[in-house]
């Protein structure tokens, strides 16, 4: 049976995912499924540069592609955490295949225009903006939590390995048989994906209260953003990075039709130059990664991207730029890990699909805008100048990241641990508004201070799991006696809270008590809301 990975191979073993029935077969289904993507990109690319000719029909075509990953993600990743996540896939998968079908019949009647290719490749774009999030935040139930970096950097590597190969792919299709016979592959690796999916029998996660409404559960995923200081750095780190770097696939059309008067064949090569430099680095960043630390990895990979990019405006022949694209593989699948391993250390399984759904946001926001940014500034001025610009930008946004300190590193155990106590309720709680929930300690004079760092730690874990606010308070008449407060929206939401207890936030709770003197535990109280 291939729904539950079975015993899981050691940790710590690169290929050990692999070992794995189930991610084995749909981490192959991945490689067929981006292939299929970067052939109907390269394809819908180069369209565009004969449908429209200058820059901004390009970008254009690029932003329509990943706006909607900027409007639509974060439901996605809502539904990817109340939804079952493989019929979700199997859903999208189908829709996309019919979008690109419709870019098949338009190309083969020849009725494909520019309005048409931009209105389709936002639905191309809506669809994969619906299944990024599930396909990411299926990997720990495929293999298990103990070997999910592992499985991350797997499929980092496998969409890399498509990046060397599907670009070439496409702009060898694309000049023999035209875009039809690209848009055509692009079905069929869909239709291979859903095939892969059919065949995995998920065991779904156990709800205890059922599936979470969607305002709630979108509620619940922004507040534990906003009370996560180093996913928001993260978050904003991508944002900088991918809108500064995204003027290259915005430009690189142009570079190779009017600089080195190329067609779509080089296109395709040199693309795939950036994902052999990619899967060349992938193998290397275990080494990399404990020689410069993440930190230093990040920093190094941002001034290479800018260097190469700055290379690029210069380079006179296709066959110098192409050495320097590999060099770009190599900064932009370490930074890309970098942040994107990063991003997964900080989420619990309860808000894994919306937390990544943050991350798709802000990162294919940035590569939309940028794109369309550097579309514009293009459009009248040479190419190789707004490039090198874009280069530059990086240069000097490596030297202020090096000023601002060092990524945001979490070791925490955010394995799921034994919920809480089912709170205590004399009658059913039929009202709208919030709950007041109220700890009371009782705290040593000498150790208040210890006391108040560790609540205030324990605080950030409450306003991540479902506190709107949060408060400490002293019994004016009682010095030591220390109130905890917090509000929760409702009734529910705080049963919801209890479920989503880590481990992390069961070590929390055991630091602040530790302080605790009363001869019983801190003793909780819960007030319901009593007027609208």
């Amino acid at each position: 049976m291939m729904g539950t990975p079975g015993r899981e191979p050691t940790a710590g073993n690169a290929l050990g995912p692999l070992k794995v029935p189930v991610f084995r077969l749909l981490w192959v289904a991945t490689i067929l499924g981006n292939v299929g993507t970067f052939v109907r990109d390269v394809a819908s690319a180069w369209l565009a540069t004969d449908l429209g000719g200058d820059a901004v029909a390009v970008a254009a075509v690029q932003a329509a592609a990943t706006l909607p990953i900027c409007l639509l993600a974060i439901p996605a990743g809502v539904l990817s955490d109340t939804l079952d996540r493989r019929r979700l896939l199997m859903a999208v998968q189908l829709f996309l295949a019919v979008v690109t079908l419709a870019l098949l019949g338009l190309a083969w009647h020849r009725d494909l225009g520019l309005t048409s290719l931009v209105a389709l490749s936002f639905l191309g774009g809506a669809g994969a903006a619906l299944m990024a999030p599930a396909w990411q935040a299926i990997v720990p139930e495929l293999v298990g939590r103990p070997l999910l970096r592992e499985a991350v950097a797997l499929n980092s590597l496998a969409l890399n390995v498509s990046r060397s190969i599907g670009p070439a792919l496409g702009g060898l299709l694309v000049a023999v048989a035209g875009a039809v016979s690209a848009y055509g592959v692009h079905v069929l690796s869909s239709l291979a994906v859903l095939a892969a999916l059919q065949r995995w029998r998920r065991s779904a996660p156990e709800q205890p209260m059922g599936s979470e409404p969607f305002g709630s559960a979108l509620a619940a995923g922004l507040r534990f953003a906003l009370a996560s200081p180093g996913l928001r750095r993260l978050l904003w780190l991508a944002g900088l990075y991918f809108g500064l770097a995204s003027a290259i696939w915005t430009l690189l059309p142009l570079l190779v039709r009017e600089r080195w008067h190329g067609g779509a064949g080089l296109y395709g090569l040199l693309l795939g130059a950036v994902g052999l430099g990619a899967v060349c680095c992938a193998l290397l960043l275990p080494r990399l990664r404990a020689r410069l630390g993440a930190n230093g990895l990040l920093l190094s990979a941002i001034a290479l991207t800018g260097a190469t990019v700055v290379g690029l405006s210069v380079a006179p022949t296709a066959l110098l730029a192409a050495p320097l694209l590999w060099l770009l593989g190599w900064g932009w699948i370490a930074v890309l890990t970098t942040l994107s391993s990063g991003t997964q250390a900080e989420l619990p399984d309860w808000v894994r699909g919306r937390g990544l759904a943050l991350y798709l946001t802000v990162f294919n926001g940035a590569l939309a805008l940028g794109s369309l940014a550097w579309g514009a500034a293009a459009h009248g001025h040479q190419p190789s100048t707004v490039l090198a610009l874009s280069g530059a930008a990086l240069l000097l946004a490596t030297g202020g990241l090096w000023r601002l300190g060092p990524l945001p590193t979490s070791d925490a155990d955010l394995a799921p641990a034994d919920p809480w106590p089912e709170p205590a309720l004399a009658h059913p709680a039929a009202h709208a508004g919030p709950v007041l929930v109220q700890v009371e300690y009782r705290v040593q004079p000498a150790e208040r201070a210890d006391f108040l760092r560790a609540l205030a730690e324990l605080g950030r874990s409450r306003r991540q799991s479902g506190a709107f606010r949060w408060g400490v308070a002293e019994d004016s008449a009682a010095p030591g006696t220390v109130l905890e407060w917090f509000l929760v929206p409702s009734w529910d939401e705080h049963r919801r809270q209890h479920h989503r207890r880590t481990q992390e936030d069961a070590r929390l709770q055991a630091s602040v008590h530790r302080f605790h003197r009363g001869t019983e535990p801190p003793a909780v109280r819960h007030y319901l809301n009593l007027l609208d």
